[in-house]
């Protein structure tokens, strides 16, 4: 009897497959395991996140490693995806013409015109005009709200801005109830003897009439051709719970598309697209190029930036340069980017149109070999460099129960989605897509101006909750979940994530609908756009129909709920799609490295 371990080195895990083969060539699964992949896929720093998968393997059999006949390691695709964000649209405000942002505690509700007024000056105000109060961090609350009731039966105060955190408590101690916005940082540039609108929503709401270039017109009786310059600050207004719009004549307010740079694509000829196009057009480029050979930026440009610096990172893991490294696909997504408003005086970001790009570099090979003789060294163990990894995967995903040939497998991944077809043959067609897991990530961190990417990765894998008492819960999809005990008071009012064993509260106050929508969102425009294409490649004919079962295999198909998305987009080609489980006991996991096993078969 052999103890055979198959190896697939991943880019975030390393996992192991220990299989016996008796005397007559038959087959016999015992262990499994898992370990972060320690270093960069391809590269010496794998060794040490190896040998701790198969100590661990061969511990649950309770044997040595030294027990091994043989060890099987995937011959890793020699490609690395990355992602990188170009906004393309930016606001630019000058003179002061507006402030929106989203305070915690603006105070009172409502619309407001007046003229804008310092507090040092009330005493210069006229009784026939309304004024727009506005007061820096120099006067207390209580001095503020002295100042506005004392003038307030002289003068008509409509609204007050602050520079301070203090709306409410002013507004509280108001003889006359007005609409506050505070957290002004910028107060000192707001230009006084202007006309202005202030609006403050109901809790739970955002602004409405200066979030809408009419509504802006009406409080500012602007005509035709000043509320078509207004519209940018109508869109950057969306969404927030209060705003102040100034009427400056010579002020300005635009928006301005970047010159993100071109994306040129190699295909016997030169295909020239500009990201400014949008997503859609890079998409519909790259399929009208064909079979690509190269893709590069214009020098000088972000895209260029981007794109020569992955080219640079793939260089230095495999230790090659020039023309054997090669970016062979792209994934384009259009998304909304919040940027910070240049010019702004409350801190404000609008969101703006942005392109999200994730790049599939390719080199000549990846040091598979120097790995397999370092392991030889350490361990006094046979090792084998063996099959494509999306060859071995295709084995592993025909132990899935319920599958026939052929049969197609997405290898959902973090930096590509990788798909294969075998034949009733046994031939295989494999294609590997840029823009997966890592993608998604960054389109959620993005949508949702999140500081940490971590977080933006724990949205992406847990459903989420909003805690709405000490002893219940709504989840996501509306329903109640009630606990037998209290839970912890911090988590009061918190939206959550449902991490296995836990609840991971998020940091931001944002509407878990919002979370919900941006995520899902997310996860579509990667991969069902990236599922669909690469399929079609490897499909008998280009056809899906051709494929009667298709079995999901890699890290982002034990999401909780990719698959049901891809299930929903295959319905209509009468094809079979899943998750795959392995063995019938692994899930979607260990599909190479079951699939290295298997092919040592003949030897």
């Amino acid at each position: 009897m052999k103890l055979i371990a198959g190896v697939d080195i991943g880019n975030s895990t390393t996992e192991v497959c220990i299989g016996s083969f008796d005397d007559d060539g038959k087959v016999t699964f015992l262990a499994s395991a898992s370990k972060l992949t320690t270093g960069t896929k391809g590269t010496l720093a794998n060794v040490p996140g190896i040998k701790a998968a198969l100590e661990e393997a061969m511990g649950r059999l309770q044997k040595p490693v030294s027990s091994l006949s043989l060890i099987r390691i995937n011959e890793a695709t020699p490609v690395i995806g990355d992602t990188a964000m170009e906004t393309i649209t930016e606001t630019i405000i000058t003179e002061s013409s507006m402030i929106g942002h989203n305070p915690s505690t603006p105070a009172g509700t409502g619309q407001a015109v007046g003229t804008i007024l310092h507090i040092a000056r009330l005493d210069q105000g006229r009784e026939e005009l309304p004024y727009i109060l506005i007061a820096d961090s120099s006067y207390s609350y209580e001095k503020v709200a002295e100042l506005a009731n004392q003038y307030s039966k002289r003068l008509n105060l409509t609204g007050i801005i602050l520079q301070a955190d203090e709306a409410v408590l002013v507004w509280n101690r108001l003889e006359r109830k007005i609409p506050i916005v505070d957290e002004v940082k910028n107060i000192s540039q707001i230009p006084e003897g202007k006309l202005a609108a202030v609006e403050v929503a109901l809790p739970g709401q955002t602004v409405r009439m200066l979030s809408n270039p009419y509504g802006i017109a009406t409080l500012l009786k602007l005509n035709a051709d000043e509320t078509k310059q207004v519209t940018p600050i109508a869109k950057s207004l969306i969404g927030k719970r209060s705003a102040v719009v100034i009427k400056t004549p010579h002020g300005n307010v635009k928006e301005n598309i970047l010159p993100a740079g071109e994306i040129y694509l190699e295909a016997g000829k030169t295909y020239v697209v500009n990201i400014d196009a949008g997503a859609d057009k890079i998409m519909e480029t790259l399929e009208e190029a064909g079979e690509v050979e190269d893709i590069r930026g214009q020098d000088n440009t972000n895209i260029g930036n981007m794109l020569s610096g992955i080219k640079a990172g793939m260089g230095e893991v495999s230790g090659e340069t020039g023309g054997n490294i090669r970016i062979t696909d792209i994934l384009a997504v259009d998304t909304l980017a919040p940027v910070p408003i240049a010019g702004s005086l409350a801190g404000e970001a609008c969101l703006e149109k942005a392109v999200g790009i994730a790049a599939m570099v390719k080199t000549q090979q990846l040091p598979m070999e120097k790995i397999a003789l370092e392991l030889k060294r350490q361990l006094n163990i046979n090792v084998k460099v063996a099959g494509v990894e999306a060859v071995m995967a295709s084995l592993g995903a025909i132990t899935t129960p319920g599958t026939r040939l052929p049969l197609a497998i997405l290898d959902l991944g973090g930096g590509s989605t990788d798909a294969a077809v075998i034949d009733e043959d046994g031939r295989v067609a494999v294609t590997h897509q840029a823009g997966a897991g890592e993608l998604v990530t960054m389109l959620i961190q993005t949508e949702l101006g999140l500081t940490s990417r971590l977080e933006a990765e724990q949205i992406k894998k847990y459903p989420l909750a909003k805690i709405e008492s000490l002893y219940h819960m709504r989840l996501e999809s509306g329903a109640i979940h009630f606990f037998e005990e209290a839970v912890d008071p911090k988590y009061f009012g918190s939206v959550v994530l449902l991490a296995p064993g836990e609840m991971i509260k998020l940091t931001q106050d944002i509407p878990l609908e919002k979370i919900a929508a941006v995520r899902s969102e997310a996860k579509k425009k990667v991969f069902l756009r990236n599922a669909v294409r690469a399929l079609k490649k490897v499909a008998p004919e280009n056809n899906l129909r051709n494929i009667p079962n298709i079995v999901l295999v890699g890290g982002s198909a034990e999401d909780f709920e990719v698959p049901e998305m891809l299930m929903e987009e295959f319905i209509s080609f009468k094809i079979v799609c899943g998750r795959g489980n392995i063995r019938g006991t692994q899930g979607p996991r260990n599909a190479v490295a079951t699939g290295l096993v298997l092919s040592y078969i003949g030897g």
